[in-house]
């Protein structure tokens, strides 16, 4: 029977870095049988269930009495009811009315916006598989614990985080919990680097995201509130709603009127009492002034005012939660912005092409006619785990498909080429290698494509395809435009091909992926949305700061960030480890001088919009993410 772990904080050991054998043991677990079910009924009394926590959501009654604690309200709250004792109904009705009309308006607003937020809500895994007592089963996903086994593969959604033991050709889309824009290549070796950002522990697999392709088994090592996504959550309930700078004049503003009509009525009290007035006639003299002086219409006035200009921005697809943030907009100095599917299409698309010693950046164009392009698009087709469907979508992993438009685009169609050039065989992708190949059968034989990190194609080719024919391959100047592309933030590849006068008899790297003939690199890249630059330049007009802050890598982020105008060549990009090294002074001097923060976590993400606060600025968050959520609310 297995033992519990240690009930000292497991969630904060650093996963990454142990070897597989020792994980097991801190977990007291067998990765081939996995708990027993008593063993997971201990833990799960022990550790809680693997759900997120959250505030239940606020009940109507309670966002209809929220309307009513603005400080102006509560004194015009007051004045209704002194008016009704000193006998003036009807300005006790007046004032009620204007209170009631500020608070509907208020609360259907909020109330629309709550509706509609709460359908973007990310779901999460229901079921998981699991390996208990040497049996695999489905249970649910609320049930996983600490040290449970658990399997997982393309288009599962991950149950819990998890420590990679095996894995075959595992991604993972972690674009939500990181930013990175492309699925991640996974493995299982132990890591050195502590402190690595979530997006670089590839040996691990995070609940909520996305495996898009291969399988693995890992080890539960984080449930509910203790995994990555469960820190965000955490983040999020933590984090409080910011004052606009409305609320925050109208509350200063009530403060004021509220002590200068009290220090007015006292002053006119004892004045009256003084001259011989009665005394009793001078207190309702008194209250009069201060319910006449009230500005009973104001309140109302601001909450039709800001529901107006709500109305307007629905009409331009920006929905408004809470009326006040209306106001807000218009007081901004700095937008910070997530990248991936905010600033860009989030879908990959094959940006650059180089083959025969020149590069080119359109697909299909007159240049690139003949050979080598006509085999590199070929290969681009083929060597391609990509399918069209009868709807005409392209399904697959997001850097496949962007492979695959592209030689459809340049008139190479995958489904065409198919039937002449069928597949026969095929060696898969590892993390060692770092590449793949395909047999197909071609016209005097068999023909091989191998795609995959340059270096480890390049290394394995002795010529390269010219118009006519192979020639001797200069390595050095092919990794040299490689480096150049990754500078750029392009996701590069490297392709090649070799003739066979037969089927081999041995699919194997050794065999089959040396004596290659190199065919050229293909540079792909997320591309910022058309609108994006334009409404950067509009910022900057309106004396607006942009500012991305991404988890992806910094050469990405500096790429997209000098095409839309967010930074110039002379700017810096900023990492989260560089971040997580400066004091919180440090930081609050150097963040209004960065316009590209790159591979943060969501906590710094929240830092950097509370460093700007702290500046003076009003900041405006934007992201469709999960890891923006705590900032978004910050902002």
């Amino acid at each position: 029977m297995s033992r519990s772990p240690s009930s000292t904080k497991i969630e904060a050991l650093p996963w990454h870095t142990l070897a597989a054998v020792e994980i097991a043991q801190r977990l007291s677990v067998d990765p081939q049988t996995g708990l027993s079910v008593s063993e997971v009924q201990r833990r799960t009394n022990a550790y809680g269930p693997n759900e997120i926590l959250e505030h239940p959501p606020r009940s109507l009654w309670w966002m209809f009495l929220d309307q009513f604690t603005d400080f102006m309200i509560l004194v015009l709250i007051a004045a209704a009811v002194i008016s009704g004792i000193i006998g003036e109904p009807l300005d006790s009705l007046a004032i009620v009315v204007i209170v009631l009309l500020n608070g509907v308006i208020g609360f259907v607003q909020e109330f629309r916006a709550e509706r509609a937020m709460a359908a973007l809500k990310m779901l999460v895994p229901r079921s998981a598989r699991v390996c208990r007592g040497g049996q695999t089963m489905t249970v649910p996903a609320a049930e996983l614990t600490y040290g449970d086994i658990v399997l997982v593969e393309a288009g599962d959604l991950v149950p819990a985080d998890l420590r990679l033991f095996e894995t075959s050709q595992l991604r993972a889309d972690e674009a939500a919990l990181t930013g990175e824009s492309v699925p991640v290549e996974k493995h299982t070796a132990s890591l050195t680097t502590v402190g690595l950002p979530v997006g670089d522990r590839l040996n691990m697999a995070y609940k909520g995201t996305v495996v898009t392709y291969g399988r693995a088994t890992g080890a539960v090592i984080a449930t509910g509130m203790a995994s990555e996504l469960g820190k965000i959550a955490g983040l999020l309930q933590k984090e409080e709603a910011v004052q606009t700078p409305l609320q925050k004049r109208l509350t200063r503003f009530g403060q004021r009127l509220a002590f200068a009509i009290l220090a007015i009525c006292l002053f006119v009290f004892v004045l009256g009492v003084f001259r011989g007035e009665p005394a009793v006639l001078m207190f309702l003299t008194a209250v009069s002034l201060a319910v006449a002086a009230i500005p009973e219409a104001l309140p109302a006035v601001v909450t039709i005012s800001l529901a107006l200009g709500a109305h307007k921005m629905v009409k331009r697809n920006a929905l408004i939660r809470r009326l006040p943030a209306v106001e807000t907009l218009g007081s901004v100095t700095y937008i910070c912005s997530d990248k991936t599917g905010t600033l860009t299409q989030n879908k990959m698309r094959v940006e650059q092409l180089y083959a025969n010693g020149r590069l080119v950046k359109e697909c299909g164009q007159g240049e690139t006619e003949g050979e080598p392009w006509h085999l590199l698009y070929q290969a681009m087709a083929l060597s391609n785990d990509a399918t069209g469907n009868d709807q005409g979508k392209v399904i697959g992993d997001p850097t496949e498909v962007a492979l695959y438009r592209a030689a459809r685009e340049a008139n190479h169609d995958k489904e065409v080429l198919t039937l002449t050039s069928p597949r026969l065989g095929e060696i898969p992708f590892d993390s060692t290698r770092k590449r793949m190949t395909t047999f197909h059968s071609g016209q005097e034989g068999v023909m091989s494509f191998t795609k995959g990190a340059p270096e480890e194609v390049v290394d394995q080719c002795d010529t390269t395809l010219g118009e006519s024919g192979p020639t001797p391959i200069h390595k050095e100047a092919i990794l040299e435009c490689a480096e150049q592309m990754a500078a750029n933030g392009l996701r590069v590849l490297g392709l090649a091909f070799r003739e066979w006068p037969h089927m081999p008899t041995v699919l194997s790297p050794e065999n089959s992926e040396c004596q290659l003939t190199f065919l050229g690199l293909v540079g792909l890249i997320d591309p910022p949305r058309k609108e994006v630059w334009d409404a950067v330049a509009l910022c900057k007009t309106a004396g607006i700061t942009p500012v991305m802050i991404t988890g992806d890598h910094p050469a990405t982020a500096r790429a997209i960030a000098l095409r839309l105008g967010i930074m110039t060549d002379g700017d810096e990009v900023i990492s989260g480890q560089e971040l997580a090294q400066l004091s919180l002074q440090e930081m609050e001097e150097r963040v209004k001088h960065i316009r590209v923060f790159a591979r943060v976590a969501p906590e710094q993400k929240i830092n950097i919009v509370k460093a700007l606060q702290e500046k003076g600025e009003f900041v405006a968050m934007t992201g469709d993410g999960v890891n923006d959520a705590p900032a978004l609310k910050g902002a």
